[in-house]
C-alpha cells in the first residue's frame, strides 16, 4: 500500500473516531470533546435536545471530513484538475482546523493557558491529543501525496 493510501486511511479512521465520539456526547448530552469535557454549568441555559443536536452536527462535519479524507485516497480522482483542487483546499482547510485544536487542546491539557479551561487529566485526554495529532500528519500527508498525484506515472 502507498505511503498517501495508507495516511488517507488513517485521516479517514481519525475522522470517524471524532464522529463517534460526537455521536457519544450527542446521547450523553454532553459538550466538549473526550478528555476535555466541558463543565455542565457552562451549559446549563441549554436544553438536551439542544446539545444533542448541536454534538450530531459536529458529528456530521466529521463524517463529510471522513469522506474527504478517503477520497484522498482515489488517486484516480486526482487528475480531475477541477476536483484536485477544491479537495485539497478543504483538506488543507481541514488539516489548519484540526491542528489549531490539537494546540489549543494541547495548551490546555498541559496547563500552559489556563484560561482555555483547567488542565484536563487521564488516559482519555493524552487519547485524544494523540488520535489528533496522528489524524493532522496522516491528513497532511495524504493531501500532499493527491495534490502531486496529477504528475504520476500510472502503470498501463
Amino acid at each position: 500500500m502507498k505511503r498517501q493510501t495508507t495516511a488517507a486511511l488513517i485521516a479517514c479512521a481519525g475522522a470517524l473516531a471524532y464522529t463517534t465520539s460526537k455521536v457519544v456526547l450527542a446521547i450523553r448530552a454532553e459538550l466538549g470533546i473526550h478528555g476535555f469535557p466541558a463543565p455542565p454549568s457552562s451549559y446549563v441555559a441549554w436544553q438536551p435536545e439542544q446539545i444533542a443536536l448541536a454534538q450530531l452536527g459536529n458529528a456530521a462535519v466529521g463524517l463529510v471530513t471522513a469522506i474527504c479524507a478517503l477520497l484522498l485516497a482515489w488517486r484516480t480522482l486526482a487528475r480531475v484538475a477541477v476536483v484536485r483542487w477544491i479537495l485539497v483546499a478543504v483538506s488543507w482547510l481541514g488539516v489548519a482546523v484540526m491542528a489549531a485544536g490539537v494546540i489549543g487542546f494541547s495548551l490546555r491539557a498541559f496547563g500552559i493557558v489556563l484560561a482555555l479551561g483547567p488542565p484536563a487529566a487521564g488516559w482519555s485526554t493524552y487519547a485524544a491529543l494523540a488520535v489528533g495529532a496522528v489524524w493532522v500528519v496522516a491528513w497532511a500527508i495524504a493531501t500532499t501525496g493527491f495534490a502531486r498525484a496529477r504528475w504520476l506515472r500510472t502503470s498501463s
